[in-house]
């Protein structure tokens, strides 16, 4: 075996323990507390699933925190510790980041860059950013992926299954599988620095003529499978909004709006983690506010006939034509369906599509704040499903639901009041599956991407 092989081998094998330690660790005792009968009930055990896994950084706390946004899996206490759990590792220090550097740029490396700051800029679960600067001048940031996140990613993806396990002991009517596979996939891409550079280029071309939305450029010279340089774009916090004028925070969510919608609905793409901190805010002089899109990694790109679904979903809600809606189901992918699990799945839907159907300037989610956004539908959801079940989550919904969380918790926090419905109308605007399969090859074949299977 070569070194390097070794090393993957061993530090895959430590991760497998690491992980299987804790999350075994917690299945043993809520399996002693329940056999003894001295549970405390779910909020105390899903407090224990936290603690067990929270000192496990990056790839496993991203997929328990996805797993913990799809409203219909976890109870609601559950979904609270997961989501919670912070998933930012430790920032490489400046030896390391040069060892780093080295192994994917060359030993002279540093003879690329004018300037380049050794303390990270951000730090999340798979890496971190640097700002440097080129020998042109040109301000740029580098995304350096942590050693042997390889590793770290597949013997997690292995052990994501023990925790859906418990899952499975808590809610045995709703069967998370396929969404398991979806979060696998994605994670897997995520590592794929070359394939999050082709995202970015069909990014720029998806979004092209949008003066409220910035698009990094790519510098392939200085980017490998592991190391990613982009356009520095400099920006606020969206959070720091909070007190601006109501005419800017309308603006900056109607960016957010356009930066999602516009893509899904005229290219069937997706950014898959629409939170806060994948966008910063600028002010163009003599412009309105608009938004810089920063992340690229989890993106989803579905079939024609997906995004054909969505829109017969939403029509039907708006006409009431419950034939269409339950057609629109199926298209999604949900299986064995029957009139009152159809029901149960209405209420998700409208909460997810209600704003778009609600033709006035509006908040998202009227009386709610963004921590609580979906949380008594998801629950009233999920007592639905226990009775009516059970029910496989396909996971083409995996992201779509994540995302009506993460877009409404950031309308939320803007206190936006817009018109949903007229947006969504306009992103709808000659809609047609023939020309969205169309512009969706076209993009996808200069961006070098694949096309989606199904």
């Amino acid at each position: 075996m070569r070194d390097d092989e070794a090393n993957r081998f061993r530090a895959r094998a430590a991760r497998y323990m690491a992980v299987g330690a804790q999350a075994g660790g917690f299945a043993a005792r809520l399996a002693g507390a329940r056999l003894l009968g001295r549970g405390a009930g779910r909020e105390s055990d899903a407090e224990a699933l936290a603690r067990a896994l929270g000192g496990l950084k990056g790839p496993l706390m991203k997929a328990a925190q996805l797993i913990a946004n799809i409203p219909e899996v976890l109870p609601i206490e559950y979904a609270e510790a997961l989501a919670s759990l912070q998933s930012e590792a430790p920032p490489m220090g400046a030896a390391f980041v040069r060892r780093r550097m080295a192994a994917e740029l060359g030993p002279a490396w540093r003879e690329r860059f004018a300037a380049f700051d050794l303390e990270p800029a951000a730090a999340a679960s798979l890496g971190q950013v640097h700002r440097a600067r080129t020998l042109d001048g040109a301000e740029v940031a580098c995304k350096l992926q942590y050693p042997d996140m390889a590793s770290a990613v597949e013997a997690d993806l292995a052990q994501l299954d023990m925790v859906l396990a418990l899952q499975r002991r808590i809610e045995p009517a709703i069967d998370a599988g396929e969404a398991a596979q979806e979060i696998a996939e994605r994670l897997r891409e995520e590592l794929d620095y070359r394939r999050e550079a082709r995202h970015v280029r069909l990014y720029r071309a998806m979004l092209a003529g949008r003066d409220d939305i910035r698009v990094p450029g790519v510098y392939d010279a200085l980017s490998t499978g592991r190391l990613l340089t982009l356009d520095w774009l400099d920006g606020e916090k969206i959070l720091t909004l909070v007190n601006a004028p109501e005419a800017e925070r309308n603006n900056v969510a109607r960016a957010i709006f356009g930066a999602w919608w516009s893509p899904f609905a005229h290219y069937g793409v997706i950014h898959g983690d629409p939170h806060l901190g994948n966008y910063t805010s600028f002010r163009a002089e003599g412009a309105a506010a608009g938004i810089n899109l920063l992340d690229y990694g989890c993106i989803r790109i579905f079939p024609p006939a997906f995004v054909a679904g969505v829109v017969q979903l939403y029509r039907g809600l708006r006409e009431g034509r419950r034939d269409q809606v339950a057609e629109a189901f199926s298209i999604w992918g949900f299986r064995n369906l029957t009139r009152d699990l159809i029901e149960v799945l209405t209420l998700w839907a409208r909460f997810i599509l209600g704003p778009l159907l609600d033709d006035r300037v509006r908040t998202i989610a009227d009386g709610v704040s963004a921590g609580a956004y979906g949380r008594r539908e998801a629950a009233e959801v999920r007592r639905g499903l226990r009775d009516k079940g059970p029910v496989t989550i396909p996971r083409e919904f995996v992201f779509m639901d994540r995302a009506a969380i993460g877009l409404g918790g950031a309308f939320l926090h803007l206190s936006a009041r817009l018109n949903f419905h007229r947006l969504f109308e306009e992103a709808l605007e000659d809609f047609s599956l023939d020309a969205l399969a169309a512009r969706q090859a076209r993009a996808l074949g200069a961006a070098e991407l694949e096309p989606p299977v199904g």
